[in-house]
């Protein structure tokens, strides 16, 4: 054999005694948090000084702007002097969505305060939840009328816009996943145009052929099948991205044991996107409940508490916020903006509703389901111990006995000392 030299140039030696850096993406340290502090402090001394003593500009939104795009740039460059190229941009895309999650977060925070502070007038008194404002006028103290009769409205409105919308949008969900075929396609870029359709439409489109053409009055009624067509898409295009994310598997299993395909899809593919489909539908509701432009067209307007939503005009929460706020009364504002928190309020727990439904994936156990699993399968491991009852029987043979199990537990044969 040949001997093979090593190779021993100054550079792979160099190479090998130099210890490895390791690099940690993610996280931050003091010195992260330092840079940051630093490139926002002088960023903001900079802008202050060009828009106060150098440039001709003012107002407060490109001051935070310029603010923003120069601590971008500062805070890039602090980082280019301690760390290489790929940490550069590592920090330079962390400080991004940093920056982005704090802006989401502070505008939310921000409309949340602004209609505390002008409507927790309103809202701090019981009345405004318990009375509707039938007895009361536009120069009513505070401490007269409420919201009731819009909460009600809302509330069944929405109810029967989820009864219409749950069953359709679910249903063309499993045609366009699980069926197919030739109108597949164009009921999905049907379905996908009507995502984005302005509310406005769906109104106009039940005003013109409910009420209009049919002759129906303004009611509730029609304002869910307003809200009906817009919860509809949403509902059918969350359903259809839940459904196949299925395992294909578990299709083939069902299959294989001879089930036909509606009962595949009804007693394995529907009960395995479970968590899924109820976040669609908590979604959909989201949407409708905040929609005003169709309710406006189809439930007409009413300071009266209706509780049927087949006759009469019925008010809704949006409804109730687009009238008073344009008064010019100081209480009615005040009112308006109470029950614009209160709609905050019901779209916050509906999507909270939304996160703890759909914190599972499609076919994951719930903490429930595994200990129910854990206690079965722990059952069947211990061993069992029934009672035996002894009964003698003829034997053919006569020094065996024949012991049985009770119940419908196979003879046992005992031979006699």
């Amino acid at each position: 054999m040949t001997d093979i030299a090593e190779d021993t140039s100054p550079s792979l030696t160099k190479a090998a005694e130099e210890p490895e850096t390791r690099i940690r993406f993610g996280g931050v340290t003091r010195a992260d948090l330092a840079t940051a502090v630093g490139a926002a402090g002088g960023s903001l001394g900079l802008d202050w000084l060009l828009y106060e003593r150098i440039l001709p500009f003012s107002g407060a939104f490109g001051f935070l702007l310029s603010w923003y795009l120069l601590f971008l740039a500062f805070y890039g460059g602090a980082v280019a002097v301690q760390w290489n190229g790929r940490l550069v941009r590592e920090r330079l895309v962390a400080a991004l969505a940093w920056s982005s999650g704090a802006l989401v977060l502070g505008t939310i925070l921000e409309q949340l305060g602004f209609l505390l502070v002008h409507g927790i007038t309103a809202a701090r008194h019981a009345n405004f939840f318990t009375q509707s404002m039938e007895t009361t006028a536009a120069l009513s103290p505070i401490t007269s009328g409420g919201a009731l009769h819009a909460i009600i409205g809302s509330v069944e409105q929405l109810g029967l816009a989820t009864l219409f919308s749950v069953p359709l949008g679910i249903a063309a969900a499993v045609y366009m996943s699980e069926v197919g075929g030739r109108f597949a396609r164009p009921v999905r870029t049907l379905v996908e145009a009507m995502t984005a359709l302005p509310s406005i439409v769906a109104g106009l489109f039940v005003l013109g052929v409910v009420i209009l053409t049919f002759g129906m009055e303004r009611c509730g009624f029609a304002a869910s099948l307003a809200l009906t067509v817009m919860m509809m898409p949403i509902i059918t295009r969350a359903a259809e991205v839940v459904i196949r994310l299925v395992p294909g598997t578990l299709r083939e299993a069902s299959y294989a044991l001879g089930a036909s395909q509606w009962r595949t899809v009804w007693n394995v593919v529907l009960p395995t996107a479970r968590p899924g489909l109820s976040t669609a539908v908590v979604l959909g509701m989201a949407r409708g409940v905040g929609e005003t432009s169709p309710v406006l067209l189809t439930s007409g307007l009413t300071a009266y508490f209706n509780l049927d939503p087949f006759h009469g005009q019925q008010v809704s929460l949006p409804l109730y916020i687009w009238n008073y706020v344009r008064q010019p009364y100081e209480d009615m504002v005040a009112r308006a903006f109470a029950a614009g928190l209160t709609l905050m309020g019901v779209v916050l727990v509906l999507f909270l509703a939304a996160r703890a439904l759909g914190g599972r994936r499609p076919g994951e156990l719930s903490s429930r389901q595994r200990r129910l699993i854990s206690r079965d399968a722990a059952a069947r491991r211990r061993p069992a111990r029934p009672a035996v009852a002894l009964a003698r029987v003829q034997s053919p043979a006569p020094d065996v006995a024949v012991a049985r199990r009770q119940p419908n537990a196979p003879e046992i044969a005992v031979v006699r000392p």
